[in-house]
């Protein structure tokens, strides 16, 4: 996948976020660590992991 403008860059961003919230959200949950908040930790892991791969995959191919 080519990603050539702005748009598309925040678009995956926002989906990896979401995808943070719901599942390390959970996964923060059932292990009870409810001392932070797991939603916050989870979208702010899962905005990392995406940008992360955003970088790191047009390097591999």
């Amino acid at each position: 996948m080519l990603i050539n403008n702005e748009f598309e860059i925040g678009y995956l961003v926002v989906v990896f976020a979401l995808l943070g919230v719901v599942l390390i959200g959970a996964l923060l949950t059932a292990l009870h660590l409810d001392r932070w908040h797991p939603k916050l930790i989870g979208a702010t892991l899962g905005a990392l992991l995406g940008l992360a791969l955003i970088e790191a995959v047009p390097m591999l191919t």
